[in-house]
């Protein structure tokens, strides 16, 4: 199988980088030290959403901000107590594609997406993070907004995912999409293509775009 592609987008955490155990550490104590039970916590997606959202699903709207700024500054603070490494095949993957055929699409905000990009080393000429948006992943918007920086163009994209929101985003954007098998099972992740992780694919730069192939 081969996806042509003028643009490719990348979803960060789950997809080029690890950062889930230290999600699990600092949302746990996030919710701890605003009273939120266990219970309470596992009945809300965590992963793939946008931390306003998840916030806004468990406190009252008054005390969202302050939170926001909490887990932040959390999750930024546990970068380099190892919080991030990168996932297998994410850097011989980027490496092969021109700066300008690429963007990362993330549910972080920006300053906590560029501690963990900056910790592996990933440096995207192209972000659109949390901050850049107004309706995150299942919405279309964040996907939409990276075609548009980089002039492509959504039918020429290919999204790669690792979450069912992501994906579910990457599709009402119209674009191809591509799961990664890193926190879901394939059975839960509806996309054209679906692999264990970015090591299985290789890319090929033409006059015409990129052409996305699976490895023999």
């Amino acid at each position: 199988m081969k996806i042509h592609a003028q643009a490719l987008l990348f979803d960060n955490d789950g997809t080029l980088v690890s950062s889930l155990d230290s999600v699990d550490r600092c949302w746990t104590r996030w919710a701890a030290e605003y009273g939120i039970t266990a219970e309470e916590f596992a009945r809300v997606e965590l992963h793939g959403r946008p931390a306003v959202e998840i916030a806004a699903d468990l406190l009252p709207a008054e005390i969202v901000p302050g939170a926001l700024a909490r887990i932040e500054d959390l999750e930024v603070e546990d970068v380099p107590n190892g919080g991030v490494h990168l996932l297998p095949g994410t850097r011989a993957f980027l490496d092969s594609l021109p700066a300008e055929r690429w963007a990362v699409v993330t549910s972080a905000t920006r300053r906590l997406a560029e501690a963990r990009l900056d910790a592996v080393g990933i440096l995207p000429k192209t972000l659109v993070a949390a901050d850049d948006i107004t309706r995150g992943k299942p919405d279309p918007e964040p996907y939409l907004l990276a075609a548009r920086t980089l002039g492509v163009d959504p039918a020429h994209c290919v999204v790669f995912e690792d979450a069912p929101a992501g994906l579910t985003s990457g599709r009402a954007a119209g674009m191809t999409t591509v799961a990664l098998t890193t926190t879901h099972r394939a059975h839960e992740l509806d996309a054209d293509l679906v692999v264990e992780n970015l090591s299985a694919l290789s890319a090929l730069v033409t006059e015409q775009g990129v052409e996305i192939s699976l490895r023999g």
